[in-house]
């Protein structure tokens, strides 16, 4: 079920299935809503409870000045969850909505049953990566959103599935288009200014898991292997035909690795 709700003083879009014993958090990626979770989430809704949101600045939520961190959404995500009667729940964050889920780990590591990185890494922003952001503000001052559109959607999926999810492709540039610009302006400045997260994954006393997909050109392999080599203490899963967006690429494959994580640690 999808209502409007406030939380932490900001107006968002949720949806809710309400039912399950055990609670599964989605929170989606930049130039997303959580439409996209939409056929996603009925792989997994009977066996938990799901709850997705539309991070402030994206989808039909609330902007709220001109700089959204991380911790800023974490907070939001926090207030969504008490106005629910979420005590505890796994989190899963695809992309962007992994630096949100780790910002959550870090600020409220006693709601957390587990985390997830579905496509994502806990590694703050390089000087080029930053450098990247800001002309991306640019585009956007300069309203050639469409441009950012028309490259960003099809580069998320591997290049032998583009063909194939041509409909994907098409609802992620709508969903682009439709975006408030000062929405996008303000998670990239949070983007921007976050922190490394290194060293909380380290220290954080809950399962956790990385997701990668083996055809993603936004993480390559070398980098999510040297994430898993750094981080021993998580749990890795790979998607061998999937670029970045695994949840529509290999549905059933993602599902079931999310399923076994939750299942295996859900009695913690």
């Amino acid at each position: 079920m999808e209502k409007f709700i406030v939380a932490a003083e900001t107006a968002l879009r949720i949806s809710d299935s309400q039912q399950g014993d055990t609670t599964l958090v989605l929170l989606h990626g930049y130039l997303e809503s959580l439409e996209v979770w939409e056929d996603f989430t009925k792989l997994l809704t009977p066996y938990y409870r799901v709850i997705a949101i539309d991070i402030p600045g994206h989808g039909i939520s609330e902007v709220r000045g001109e700089v959204h961190s991380m911790e800023f959404v974490a907070d939001v995500l926090k207030g969504v969850l008490d106005k629910q009667g979420v005590a505890r729940c796994f989190v899963a964050g695809h992309s962007m909505g992994g630096y949100v889920a780790e910002a959550f780990a870090a600020r409220y590591p006693e709601m957390l049953q587990g985390l997830i990185l579905f496509h994502s890494t806990p590694n703050a922003d390089t000087d080029a990566k930053k450098e990247d952001r800001r002309r991306e503000i640019e585009l956007i001052r300069s309203d050639k959103k469409e441009l950012i559109a028309s490259l960003f959607a099809p580069k998320g999926f591997a290049e032998a599935n583009r063909k194939r999810l041509r409909g994907r492709i098409e609802q992620l540039q709508e969903l682009i288009s439709s975006t408030d610009d000062d929405g996008i302006v303000a998670l990239l400045n949070g983007m921007i200014g976050r922190n490394d997260m290194n060293d909380m994954l380290h220290g954080l006393k809950v399962p956790q898991l990385f997701i990668f997909g083996r055809m993603d050109e936004f993480i390559p392999v070398e980098r999510a292997e040297a994430l898993v080599a750094a981080h021993p203490q998580a749990e890795a899963a790979w998607l061998d035909h999937s670029g970045h967006m695994g949840f529509f690429e290999e549905p059933e494959a993602a599902a079931e690795i999310i399923r076994g994580f939750i299942d295996r640690h859900a009695a913690c």
